[in-house]
């Protein structure tokens, strides 16, 4: 099966087709979210991103000397671009109320996302990662609407959301050429089935933590 095909196939089974957002994104769909939370999400997003970004560069370390080094060096290059838009979403959105200090629900997707830097085989955390963007990619286009429309925020205030929310075409094809034509091994396609699984039950935890703040 060729690469792209592959990593299709995975997305599928990891993202099925009217899968339910996570409750405080349909929330804030239906004008009902509260900017408190976003104001959290922001400040924990600080910690989050700038962790990514460290696992990512692992990533593109272990494999330097091969194309995927180059794909994970461009993800981590993404998360610092993320990363300035951060303060505008977060002066939107008003003080968090209390201090943002790390939640353990919050922090579950970076640190998986850590061990998978130190022992995750590249390309099957490669085609994780591809399936797993194109969930959290859909749930910041809706926010960024529902901000737009519910809230009045500006381009800048939703700069955040709106960087996410790009279709995940282009770099899915920058994975699929950059594990090759050969694609995945079927140990690989196993382990990144693994990856994905509990990186999609990571990020709903997120949203669920979230949601579940008083």
């Amino acid at each position: 099966m060729p690469t792209s095909q592959q990593l299709h196939y995975l997305r599928s089974q990891l993202t099925p087709p009217g899968e339910e957002p996570p409750t405080l994104v349909a929330e804030f769909a239906t004008g009902r979210g509260r900017l408190g939370t976003l104001a959290v999400l922001a400040a924990l997003q600080q910690r989050i991103i700038t962790s990514d970004r460290r696992s990512l560069l692992l990533l593109a370390t272990r494999c330097a000397d091969v194309p995927l080094g180059a794909w994970f060096a461009g993800l981590a290059e993404g998360e610092s671009a993320a990363l300035r838009t951060l303060p505008a979403l977060a002066t939107a959105c008003g003080p968090t109320g209390t201090a943002a200090e790390p939640l353990p629900g919050c922090q579950a997707y970076p640190a998986y996302l850590a061990w998978l830097a130190l022992n995750g085989h590249p390309p099957a955390v490669t085609a994780a990662l591809v399936a797993n963007f194109t969930a959290w990619g859909g749930y910041c286009a809706t926010l960024a609407g529902a901000l737009r429309r519910f809230h009045d925020f500006d381009e800048e205030a939703c700069a955040f959301f709106d960087f996410f929310a790009q279709p995940p075409t282009a770099l899915e094809q920058a994975a699929t050429e950059a594990i090759g034509p050969a694609g995945l091994t079927d140990p690989d396609l196993d382990a990144a089935r693994e990856y994905g699984r509990l990186l999609q039950a990571y990020e709903q935890l997120f949203w669920t933590t979230l949601t579940e703040l008083p």
